[in-house]
Formats: structure tokens, C-alpha cells, sequence
């Protein structure tokens, strides 16, 4: 038993329109434009690590280089960057998690102080009273007035 063609081009229009409702909910666009500023915002934070705060650690250091710090699981390793070592045999690449882990640290960091900030603006807003217009500051002033008579 086969639906009619008319039913099923309706149904697939609801479906799409349906799919349509939720793609421009504003939350999926949020998510969407967050995901694509978190991105973005990644590349910031390696570039951050990778080339100002580990440059910085490894000269306090005396001059290491985390990210090519590993130890050969194989006896087949001989190599004394991390790449060539790679293409040798099995590494534990801990100079590279170091700096990723750090990564992670700042990020976290960072967006802990955004929401934050955002929380102490909503804060200030909300113990904020809403400011009265002026009818209503002239309505108050002849309601004390009137009060006191």
C-alpha cells in the first residue's frame, strides 16, 4: 500500500518546514555562532601558548623546548625531535600534552572571567530599582503630600 504522491510531498513540505522552525531557534543560532567563536578563539590560545608563554617558560627554563619533550616506546626510536620520532616508532609525546593541557588551563581561565563579568553585570542590573519617569516621580511626590495632609 503506497501513500498518493500529493501526501507525501505535504508531509515532506511539513517536515521541512518543521526542520526550518528549529534551525533559526534562537538557541541553535547561538550555539552555532559560539561553536564558530570558540574556534576561533582556540587558535587564539594555541598561538597564545605556543608562541609568547612557552617560548617564556622554556627560556626560564634554560632554553626547553616543551613541545618537542617525549619518551620512545620503541627501541626502534633513535630520533631527537618528536616528529622524526614519530615516523620511527611509538612516543609518549608529554612535552606536546604539557602545552595542551596549559591550552585547556587558559581557556578555562578566561571563560571563567567572561562568565563571571557577566554575572556581576546581571547583579548590578538587577539590584538596580528601574528609574521612574517623571509623571511617576511628580505621582510619588503627591502621594507623600498628600500623606502628610
Amino acid at each position: 500500500m503506497s501513500l498518493p504522491v500529493r501526501d507525501v510531498e505535504e508531509k515532506g513540505l511539513r517536515m521541512l518546514k518543521e526542520f526550518r522552525e528549529f534551525a533559526m531557534k534562537g538557541n541553535v543560532v547561538d550555539l552555532a555562532v559560539g561553536v564558530i567563536i570558540g574556534a576561533a578563539f582556540g587558535g587564539i590560545v594555541s598561538s597564545l601558548v605556543g608562541d609568547i608563554i612557552m617560548p617564556v617558560v622554556g627560556a626560564v627554563t634554560g632554553g626547553l623546548d616543551f613541545s618537542n619533550y617525549f619518551t620512545p616506546l620503541s627501541k626502534a626510536v633513535s630520533a631527537s625531535n618528536l616528529a622524526d620520532a614519530k615516523k620511527q616508532g611509538a612516543v609518549l609525546a608529554w612535552g606536546n600534552f604539557l602545552t595542551v593541557t596549559l591550552n585547556f588551563v587558559i581557556v578555562a581561565f578566561v571563560l571563567f572571567l567572561v562568565v563571571r563579568a557577566i554575572n556581576t553585570l546581571k547583579r548590578k542590573h538587577e539590584a538596580a530599582p528601574p528609574k521612574l519617569s517623571r509623571q511617576e516621580e511628580l505621582l510619588t511626590e503627591i502621594r507623600d503630600l498628600l500623606k502628610k495632609a
